[in-house]
């Protein structure tokens, strides 16, 4: 019990080590407004990226994996979905302050709870359309439409959420047979040629070696917090994984007031906090609703224990 409790904190720091991995990457190409293309910032997250494949690979993998894939159109949808996001996330990150674009982009719950009615056929709760309809608030919080005006970074800030939605979806749909070196490639190869066409009318060499810095931090950062993503799932479950997405909210806030200097006023303030909690609500569903499956297990083993009568009648239609 002690080395499972190991390993399973082992997976929640891994995963905490993947969201401030993203959230400096974030970071370094809002620090690149202005001096790139969003496109080229975008591109150079697929470049940098292939540095973690000798680190994703697994002995039995071979590099072909990463362009022959099991489900062709589930690699492409997703390849498809990820260009989409890396491209809005970008522009998104250039253009607002980092918060008020990261609480557009928590909407993906919302958005993958839908898709997961309407194409997937699942079933969802009330409790998490309560979650993500709480998250929907805190963002009309923050923008509050009609009271402020609203400009093209919002629009890539939903944009975002809903092509990451679309990419869990198709990683859903792919199956859990999938090589994940076929899936870190589609990822990959997404921003490389989507992006790479888009940058094509106006891109420019980088000058200056803080500009390459800046690029090598998103690119590579982007890469590895995927790398220690797909570690962190390997050792704890994905509904606790999930948690320490929200503190990028925090980073986010940090670099607002002290990096960038883009303070926050008292409303946007408000609508983070209810973003945050949304998300939290619907991790203490999951929560409740797996510890109480572990303890409905452990009194069918107590009850078995004490009737081994019972034990056996419970078993025989297993067989």
């Amino acid at each position: 019990m002690q080395m499972n409790m190991s390993f399973f904190t082992s997976g929640m720091m891994l995963a905490f080590a993947a969201y401030s991995s993203f959230s400096v990457s974030d970071a370094y190409s809002k620090l690149l407004a202005g001096q790139l293309d969003p496109f080229e910032v975008a591109f150079s997250g697929g470049v940098f990226g292939f540095l973690i494949i000798p680190f994703i690979r697994r002995p039995n993998e071979s590099l072909r994996d990463i362009f022959s894939p099991q489900r062709p159109g589930m690699w492409v949808v997703r390849a498809i979905a990820i260009f989409a996001s890396t491209a809005a996330s970008v522009e998104a990150f250039m253009l607002l302050p980092m918060p008020e674009a990261l609480s557009l982009m928590f909407l993906m719950p919302f958005f993958v709870t839908v898709l997961s009615v309407t194409l997937l056929r699942e079933k969802v709760s009330g409790w998490a359309w309560l979650s993500v309809i709480l998250g929907f608030v805190g963002v009309l919080i923050v923008l509050r439409p009609g009271v402020r005006a609203l400009h093209l970074g919002h629009l890539c800030a939903v944009i975002a959420a809903v092509a990451n939605a679309v990419g869990v979806i198709a990683y859903r749909l792919a199956g859990n047979n999938t090589p994940r070196l076929s899936l870190f490639g589609s990822s990959l190869f997404g921003p490389l040629v989507g992006d790479g066409l888009l940058m094509l009318g106006h891109a420019h060499w980088p000058h200056g070696l803080k500009t390459w810095m800046f690029l090598f931090g998103y690119g590579f950062l982007a890469a590895l917090g995927q790398l220690l993503m797909m570690m962190a799932t390997a050792r704890a479950p994905a509904n606790r994984v999930a948690l320490p997405q929200y503190s990028q909210m925090l980073w986010a806030v940090a670099f607002s007031y002290f990096l960038f200097h883009q303070p926050l006023d008292n409303w946007t303030i408000v609508g983070i906090i209810v973003v945050t909690l949304s998300g939290m609500l619907n991790w203490i569903r999951q929560r409740i609703h797996f510890e109480h499956l572990a303890m409905e297990e452990w009194r069918e083993r107590r009850r078995h224990m004490h009737d081994p009568a019972g034990a056996t009648t419970v078993q025989v239609p297993m067989k």
